[in-house]
């Protein structure tokens, strides 16, 4: 199983008056341990105020510039904050190699592709990502951005995008979109049903689209996803990432009473302990002190991702797996509650 890695911060760039673009340092003897898919993300970990603190962020420069995260500050963010106003360049962190996903495969870049990506606030990241890696690697491909913010000055990566524009006439467009202010050349709104319409049916009908990706808050993924499929586009065609974790409350349709027997299989090693059913798998090996994988513990990563090989669990949510992944008894550990008396989950057989 990937482990983490002690990096330096090479390089803190201000991107906007709340966020920042960090770069670490990759050693040689790391390089082939960090290579990445555009798309995927990193998760680091780091001590504050005590208290270790991990979080996932998504990769924005491509695999052939090195290893690179934009980081918004978020209001009560514990690490958003720390990240924003305290990280120095040449301070060190904890880096798990790139997971994900949400992600372009490298072997894409082969053929010429027509990409379209729905990206709101900070989902530009891994977009950024996917853009900048297909329009170097992919002579032919081409690639339309919608792209919403609230104001101009929050819309990260602005003046690169419009770089990359100027640079890829014939190959990148953009479609800005501004909610609290109206810009010339812009959309005033939000990403919604007209929005998706407006490029697949009018200003690039003409593009035959292979891929769709999706990044931003579960509501805009929702409906741009719900008007694609409108407009006869296959779901595996559309591809998408959450940001954030749903706020709604969730009702398990099992019984939760009593408890586990469970054994947990991790980097090589067993564990055998009894847990609550209503107690949330990952929690309870984290409070064994098994080092599992785990990073946002919202279930909108795929770190914790394990497979059940004996027994039966219940994920209170799920917006990565796909069914035939559930079927073959993979999970989110950090959504999913033991229903049987016995269960063995795996996280190296994934």
């Amino acid at each position: 199983m990937a482990q983490f890695h002690t990096l330096h911060i090479q390089r803190i760039t201000r991107v906007t008056e709340k966020s920042v673009a960090v770069t670490f340092a990759v050693p040689d003897s790391l390089k082939e341990d960090f290579n990445f898919s555009a798309g995927q993300y990193i998760t680091l970990k780091t001590q504050i105020n005590g208290e270790e603190v991990r979080r996932a962020y998504s990769l924005c420069s491509t695999p052939q510039e090195g290893l690179t995260v934009a980081i918004k500050e978020v209001e009560n963010g514990t690490f958003s904050t720390y990240a924003n106003r305290e990280l120095k360049e040449g301070d060190t962190m904890d880096v798990h190699t790139p997971e994900g996903r949400f992600k372009i495969e490298n072997s894409a870049f082969a053929k010429a592709q027509t990409y379209a990506a729905f990206a709101a606030g900070s989902g530009i990241t891994p977009i950024l990502s996917m853009i900048n890696t297909t329009l170097s690697q992919s002579a032919d491909s081409k690639f339309v951005l919608v792209y919403g913010n609230r104001t101009e000055e929050e819309a990260m990566f602005r003046d690169e995008l419009i770089a990359l524009r100027d640079q890829y006439k014939d190959r990148f467009s953009i479609e800005f979109i501004y909610s609290q202010t109206r810009v010339d050349g812009a959309h005033f709104g939000r990403i919604m049903k007209a929005t998706v319409n407006f490029v697949v049916k009018n200003k690039y009908a003409a593009n035959d689209f292979n891929e769709y990706f999706l990044c931003g808050p579960e509501a805009m993924i929702k409906e741009v996803s719900k008007v694609l499929k409108e407009n006869d586009t296959k779901e595996e065609n559309i591809h998408f990432e959450l940001f954030t974790a749903s706020t709604e409350e969730v009702t398990i349709d099992a019984n939760l009473d009593g408890k586990t027997a469970i054994k947990v299989v991790c980097d090589d090693e067993e564990f055998e302990f009894t847990m609550e059913k209503d107690a949330v798998i990952l929690d309870a090996a984290l409070d064994q002190d098994i080092d599992a994988p785990h990073s946002c513990q919202g279930g909108i990563c795929s770190s914790c991702i394990a497979r059940v090989t004996e027994g039966t669990a219940v994920m209170s949510q799920n917006q990565i797996l796909t069914d035939s992944e559930v079927a073959e008894g993979l999970i989110l550990t950090c959504q999913a509650h033991p229903t049987s008396a016995s269960i063995v989950v795996d996280y190296d057989d994934v």
